[in-house]
């Protein structure tokens, strides 16, 4: 195929497109006279190979080729409606993978869709990094201001450290070193490093929460505030597993520093 039918193809493929409450997606009419099918019984056919191959994926099949109707004109301003699908970019994907690759529309689509879909999870995994790394120094700032409140009330640095650890026990059912060790984490990094994000936002909720009754309570000395700390982590907890969520049995998620590399080169311009 030249380099400008496929540039030709390139532009139809994006102009086909719109944006649906945030989502792209193709219109299967549309699609079908794209990908070089003449007759919509025999494109039909190829969306119905898309389908079980969405199903077989664990994907539902209702979110990527939803059944709409639509308007098209049948000559003399008049219009009559027929039956649509509006196609997400992976469902675009499987029809392209099960269309006949012998038409150079269907070669071109996919390759188009496959890069497309990718770009699309790479996307999507650095919101995730991004909305990760924020929580992490979230977390690292709530525990900064808590230990400064603390000191304030007569716990030292060690006494700290030992009240966080508490917490983590009634968080996670895990000290601070029992978790490091099912978590694989180094003893000279701080556990929270390696958590997933739902675990580090769990962790700062009760900071804050404890931070916050503290200062209500007036309470002052080790043993009161670390009983207050327990509490609040044990309310987190039992809010994650009245939602089906069991912090201790997450994954470890990739060392957080690595993630800020990569973010970094992501951003450093060529």
């Amino acid at each position: 195929m030249k380099s400008e039918e496929v540039r030709a193809l390139f532009q139809q493929f994006e102009q086909a497109s719109a944006e649906l409450e945030g989502v792209d997606c193709w219109s299967a009419r549309e699609l079908q006279n794209l990908l070089g099918y003449s007759k919509w019984e025999n494109f039909s056919k190829v969306i119905d190979k898309a389908k079980e191959a969405c199903n077989n994926a664990g994907e539902k099949i209702s979110d990527h080729f939803p059944d709409v109707r639509k308007m098209v004109e049948i000559g003399s301003g008049a219009e009559k409606e027929i039956d649509d699908i509006l196609l997400t970019r992976y469902a675009c994907y499987l029809i392209a993978q099960n269309g006949d690759s012998r038409k150079e529309q269907i070669a071109f689509a996919q390759s188009y869709f496959a890069v497309q879909t990718r770009r699309a999870e790479i996307i999507e995994q650095r919101i995730l990094d991004y909305e990760r790394v924020e929580a992490r120094a979230k977390l690292a700032e709530t525990e900064k201001m808590l230990s400064g409140i603390l000191y304030e009330r007569g716990v030292n640095d060690k006494d700290f450290a030992i009240i966080r650890s508490k917490g983590d026990q009634a968080l996670f059912k895990l000290n601070t070193a029992m978790l490091k060790r099912k978590l694989g984490v180094p003893d000279n990094r701080p556990v929270a490093d390696f958590l997933p994000t739902i675990n580090i936002k769990a962790k700062d909720l009760a900071a804050e929460m404890t931070s916050i009754n503290v200062q209500t309570k007036d309470l002052q000395g080790t043993k009161p505030i670390g009983v207050e700390h327990i509490d609040n982590n044990f309310a987190v907890r039992k809010m994650l597993l009245e939602r089906g969520i069991v912090p201790e049995q997450l994954p470890p998620a990739e060392d957080i520093k690595k993630i800020e590399r990569k973010l970094r080169v992501r951003a450093t311009p060529p």
